[in-house]
């Protein structure tokens, strides 16, 4: 079954190649063979301002530089979102496109009856990949992977984004060639299957 795919790359530093990437465009050759639509965002190419109130944030209006991704969102049946791990979480550059991008009216709606939000991002799966200097043993175990459950749970879950599938990759600073390529191998199948 094909499948409409947004790929957010969360990696700030768009002026060089990283590993993330590299993961990014093996899993977009394996979509496009599959047949797959395709549409990628680049966080760390948009100019936005981060918010500061909760009142910016509820009533606010959205930067125009991200009516795009907005829409891009709107589109997806399925996102995939890569970052590397920063001090133990997302780069704040990513955070802020969350937070601006998942904004109430779009990705949920309050009312009286229902105070929490419903979720407006419903019918939407997701997967995120995410690089680290630690064994993602490691991480996932001894650190629970704490920001990822976050993300997850607070964020993609919180607006109806369902399931959400990860795959961690760690040792990144000092995996060799052949590591690298099976990792680019797995995520290149990924997107053929759309998962």
């Amino acid at each position: 079954m094909k499948k409409r795919i947004l790929l957010i790359q969360g990696h700030p530093d768009s002026g060089k190649r990283h590993y993330c990437h590299m993961l990014e465009d093996a899993y977009a050759q394996g979509a496009l063979s599959g047949g797959h639509e395709l549409r990628r965002i680049d966080v760390g190419k948009l100019d936005f301002p981060i918010l500061r109130s909760q009142e910016e944030w509820e009533h606010g209006v959205l930067p125009p530089s991200l009516e795009g991704a907005q829409q891009d969102v709107r589109w997806a049946e399925h996102i995939v979102i890569f970052f590397p791990l920063w001090l133990g979480d997302m780069p704040a550059l990513l955070k802020a496109f969350l937070e601006q991008v998942a904004r109430p009216g779009f990705a949920f709606t309050r009312n009286a009856k229902n105070p929490f939000g419903a979720k407006g991002l419903t019918g939407r799966s997701a997967r995120v990949v995410v690089t680290m200097g630690m064994p993602a043993a490691a991480y996932r175990w001894f650190f629970r992977a704490h920001s990822i459950k976050s993300l997850e749970r607070n964020i993609l879950g919180f607006v109806g984004i369902a399931p959400v599938d990860e795959s961690l990759i760690g040792m990144v600073a000092n995996m060799d060639a052949e590591a690298a390529n099976k990792h680019l191998s797995k995520l290149e199948k990924l997107g053929r299957a759309a998962q």
